[in-house]
């Protein structure tokens, strides 16, 4: 069996020692640690980002779609760029990207990811892997197509960093509703100020959200931390 590696590969951030974080997050939120111990270790381990525009690129193509599909298309989009580039995409008019299975809203959206990436809204993969969290989200969904929620998966599993926590994922909410027994499905403006305990691990807390959802049996249910969490 191959070991699981003991720190979390950060792409732009500090190398997150994973037993701790772990730890640190079963005490700090014990009915999450509940979870923890049921699930098993923490599995990202992040894909670096090497060209961001191809990578935006693919998000955009598989966009409601299926992953079978989304290949297809993408596939046909680099046997016809040759490489997916910013110049690439502006050198072909719209109908030509067209042809390989697009909609005019996503060859919109590919050449001002394009156009962007020229501009330099859209960093290098050098710059991108130097720029905090924040700043990634907000230049990232500066081009048409690309939300939020798709930048949260970026940074979480291609540049592992640590402390992300995608609030709007309906699987996040569905998690969050299982592990603390509410009535009703929480908002997002909920599950970011109950999230606040589980910094600067916020990533792993939802990893562990997710897979709460494929326990086969229910969850004993446990009080929320206090919220005030000691310093």
């Amino acid at each position: 069996m191959k070991a699981q590696p003991s720190l979390l590969p950060t792409r732009g951030g500090p190398r997150v020692n994973r037993a701790r974080a772990v730890r640190e997050l079963s005490k700090a939120d014990p009915a999450l640690g509940k979870i923890i111990a049921q699930v098993g270790p923490f599995r990202i381990d992040g894909d670096d980002v090497r060209h961001p525009v191809a990578t935006l690129a693919r998000a955009i193509t598989g966009q409601q779609l299926s992953g079978r599909v989304a290949q297809v298309i993408y596939g046909r989009l680099e046997q016809l760029l040759g490489k997916v580039t910013a110049e690439a995409i502006l050198a072909s008019d719209r109908e030509t990207l067209r042809k390989v299975g697009l909609s005019y809203a996503k060859v919109a959206a590919l050449q001002d990811l394009a156009a962007k990436a020229i501009e330099g809204v859209v960093p290098s993969a050098a710059v991108l892997h130097r720029l905090p969290d924040d700043e990634i989200v907000e230049r990232l969904t500066a081009v048409r197509g690309i939300g939020r929620w798709t930048v949260e998966m970026l940074l979480m599993f291609r540049l592992g960093r640590p402390d992300v926590l995608p609030a709007d994922d309906l699987g996040i909410r569905k998690g969050f509703q299982k592990v603390y027994r509410k009535r009703e499905m929480p908002k997002p403006k909920a599950i970011l100020a109950y999230g606040e305990r589980w910094r600067p691990y916020r990533t792993i807390a939802s990893w562990y959200l997710w897979r709460s959802l494929e326990l086969p049996a229910a969850v004993k249910k446990a009080k929320p931390a206090s919220s005030t969490r000691k310093r």
